[in-house]
């Protein structure tokens, strides 16, 4: 009895040990390709178990994603290893595959009004030191931002100047104008951003943070500032002698949410009925003026034409410089002209023109 308790023991062992090389071992017909460097491996067998699955292949593809994965973790226990913070790592390689990106790349950022200057005239940018030596603390800080060196707006005394009026608050000054320098770069910034993206740039109609505006720009931002009430201008006092404004527009009136049902129940029946109608609603006083206008613009160019060939019939020279069809004082043979053929006699008793034309070439309508 113990001894078939120990070889039992022992089969039992046996199977064990296969049923775990088993499960490490996999085998295709065609080896996988493996990249290392992306952890992807690429199976070209062909799925014949998929096909006797039936409906219901699930089973099938979880059995061939555990063997495919068994098959790279394997190349990867194959790797050099080493050890990073008491943790065995694995050193891949460089990857074969090249993957699509999912985004394109990026272009290029846009060139500054300054860089571009700098780059025309050839100025190079000159590196500088982040850290200077201040005077007044002893110590070396930063050359600009929070803490920075020469910082005088931690300064508790101003010398007033002596051009300038005593009662004025020079640290407010200084505030107002830090200020402006930062609404300045801010409009600089923003203005290089319109144009590396190719946008509009906005209206002049607003003021510059500095400097001095000319008349035309004040005139603009006045007028700007004045249509900008809900009214759109109509209530703003003038000045003596003001023009009114050109171009001001109108302002858009809206109907209310809440008002008279029934002339919204009549806005919108009427709108049915234009869309249900089978005949398309004509304007006749549009388009009777349409007509006369093409009648008009057909006759001015007959005209046109007429008057122009008559020219080109005139204005022709022979080979001894003598004029072809000549005015009819000279005795030249002109159709419709009065050095034509003519019967005597008054034009009531049977004179007769070729063509019917009156004198000058024109064709009586």
């Amino acid at each position: 009895m113990e001894g078939q308790s120990v070889e039992e023991l022992l089969a039992k062992a046996e199977q064990d040990e296969a049923e775990k090389l088993q499960r490490i071992t996999v085998h295709k017909e065609l080896e996988l390709e493996f990249d290392l460097g992306n952890l992807l491996a690429s199976d070209r067998n062909p799925p014949t178990g998929l096909r006797c699955a039936g409906p219901t292949p699930e089973a099938e593809l979880r059995a061939l994603a555990r063997d495919n994965t068994q098959l790279l973790i394997n190349q990867l226990w194959q790797l050099p290893t080493e050890r990073v913070e008491e943790t065995i790592v694995a050193r891949l390689p460089e990857p074969t595959t090249r993957l699509p990106r999912e985004k394109p790349l990026p272009r290029p950022r846009p060139l500054t009004r300054w860089q571009q200057f700098a780059r025309l005239k050839g100025i190079r940018p000159k590196k500088k030191t982040n850290l200077v030596w201040d005077e007044v603390s002893s110590q070396w800080r930063r050359r600009w931002g929070y803490q920075r060196a020469r910082d005088d707006t931690k300064e508790w005394l101003i010398e007033v100047p002596g051009n300038a009026d005593p009662l004025e608050d020079q640290f407010a000054k200084r505030i107002q104008a830090k200020k402006e320098r930062v609404a300045k770069n801010e409009l600089n910034r923003l203005r290089n951003l319109a144009r590396a993206h190719k946008m509009q740039l906005p209206s002049a109609a607003g003021l510059h943070p500095t400097g001095h505006q000319s008349k035309e720009e004040l005139g603009r931002a006045m007028q700007v500032a004045k249509v900008s009430t809900a009214s759109v201008g109509r209530f703003q006092e003038r000045l003596p002698k003001e023009k009114a404004p050109r171009g001001s527009g109108k302002k858009r009136k809206f109907q209310p949410l809440f008002g008279d049902f029934a002339a919204e129940k009549k806005n919108q029946l009427e709108l049915l009925r234009v869309m249900n109608s089978k005949k398309p609603q004509l304007d006749v006083t549009r388009a009777t003026n349409k007509q006369m206008r093409e009648e008009d613009q057909e006759e001015a160019a007959k005209r046109r034409k007429m008057s122009q060939k008559g020219k080109r019939k005139g204005g022709r020279q022979g080979p001894g410089g003598k004029r072809k069809g000549g005015p009819p004082s000279q005795g030249g043979k002109r159709k419709g002209s009065l050095g034509g053929k003519m019967n005597s006699g008054p034009r009531g008793l049977g004179d007769k023109r070729k063509g019917g034309q009156r004198p000058g070439g024109k064709r009586r309508k």
